[in-house]
């Protein structure tokens, strides 16, 4: 699918909907709990339903209703799959998937689309194997397709957590193996991700010990119960919409969004704020209004997946913008870093790629045809760029917003922005 996006100024009340990071790792835990479990307003995506799909196969009933999934859990008593399991573009399903098939006894085989084949799983691979598992990649390369047999004991590993995925994998299935384990860490990226992951285990009262981050300490022999819990607003789909309101200098209300919620893209309104534009924080919603932004280097390493979104913001900000300390971007769906350089200096971006990270100078950007390489975050980041860009922007693979944020192009087009799919007469 094609999405066209011309010049406007959308601006308005948006409600942003539920967090994909929470929805998984909920899906997980009450598919591994003893009992029945209610996730209410979960985000409904492509990656969410193929954790579903996922969660099903390890054994968890999942009746998916119009505001809520309801889940039996296994108990921990992880089923042979009677099929492949297919993650579609999932790659936390993926890495969740490998630990928590693990916990059983038989075979199970994992793979996914032509981005999922290709993103790594060796350190996560590693770690299952020294922990007692038998795990290997059927092209021997550290990626899908995967096969993995159990049951994994505990003991003790180091893990290269080069993205977060790997520890939260980890800390999620640990707890009910037998014995203790122990994970030394040699590097981790996304430190707010495992921070959700340790929120979600301290709401179980998951017994563990933290050293800084620099090892953990996981108890076995426990378990999951199940629970009831409304999921929060993601911070990464409100990113969009907050950076489209800081270099169009408009203004957006962004309702259901919680400060106090462990997830590490809300860094983003922080950001945006100190570049230059207005933000004010109210009890469940953040009012965000653009002004003249001023270019600043920036660690994106706790953020990596508001690198694309950001990117556009320093083509909009006077002097130069620098990106940095996120080289892990380039292991997502995409290597972002170079997917948004190649694709904003076909815009007339003034870009430059670091190995770890984007260097960006303001630009006067003008429409023209882009690739969003089936990436979702590349695919809304160039329709914001279009919308503040001079003519028309067309984006191929548009379809890829399915996986995070199906709702984005309603969304803006509610809010008085021209953005229409290619074909829709409706627009």
């Amino acid at each position: 699918m094609v999405l066209k996006v011309n010049k406007s100024k959308p601006r308005g009340r948006v409600v942003i909907p539920g967090s994909k990071s929470h929805t998984i790792r909920a899906l997980f835990i009450a598919s591994l709990a003893d009992g029945q479990s209610e996730i209410i307003r979960p985000l409904s995506s492509s990656d969410t339903l193929s954790a579903v799909e996922a969660c099903r196969a390890l054994g968890a009933n999942i009746c998916v209703e119009t505001d809520r999934f309801i889940v039996t859990g296994t108990g921990g008593n992880i089923k042979t799959p009677e099929d492949v399991v297919n993650v579609g573009n999932s790659g936390t399903t993926l890495r969740f998937g490998v630990a928590c098939a693990a916990l059983g006894h038989g075979y199970t085989v994992f793979t996914g689309d032509h981005q999922i084949r290709k993103r790594p799983l060796g350190s996560l691979i590693d770690a299952l194997n020294n922990l007692g598992a038998h795990v290997f990649s059927t092209r021997n390369n550290g990626a899908a397709p995967v096969v993995v047999k159990g049951p994994v004991n505990g003991g003790r590993t180091d893990l290269d957590s080069v993205t977060s995925q790997y520890l939260s994998a980890l800390l999620l299935s640990l707890p009910l193996v037998a014995n203790d384990s122990e994970i030394n860490i040699v590097r981790l990226n996304e430190v707010p991700y495992v921070e959700m992951t340790l929120w979600w285990l301290d709401k179980q009262n998951i017994k563990y010990f933290n050293n800084n981050f620099k090892s953990f300490h996981i108890s076995g022999g426990q378990k999951y119960n199940p629970f009831s819990i409304v999921i929060p607003a993601d911070f990464s789909s409100a990113t969009f919409f907050a950076v489209l309101a800081a270099i169009s200098g408009e203004e957006f209300i962004l309702e259901n969004l919680d400060m106090s919620d462990p997830q590490g893209d809300k860094k983003v309104f922080d950001i945006l704020e100190n570049m230059g534009a207005k933000v004010s924080i109210q009890n469940d919603s953040i009012v965000i209004k653009g002004d003249k932004l001023k270019g600043m280097e920036i660690d994106m390493n706790s953020i990596p997946d508001a690198l694309p979104a950001i990117a556009v913001a320093g083509c909009f900000a006077e002097g130069e913008t620098r990106l940095v300390n996120v080289p892990q971007a380039r292991l997502k769906e995409t290597d972002r870093i170079h997917t948004m350089c190649q694709e904003l200096k076909k815009m007339g971006a003034c870009i430059e790629e670091l190995p770890d990270g984007l260097v960006i100078k303001q630009s006067k950007l003008k429409g023209c045809h882009v690739s969003g390489h089936y990436d979702h975050r590349v695919v809304m980041a160039l329709a914001i760029a279009g919308l503040n860009a001079e003519g028309e922007t067309t984006i191929d693979t548009a379809e890829a917003v399915n996986v995070t944020f199906p709702e984005f192009v309603d969304l803006i087009y509610q809010c008085g922005g021209k953005i229409y799919l290619k074909g829709d007469d409706e627009r």
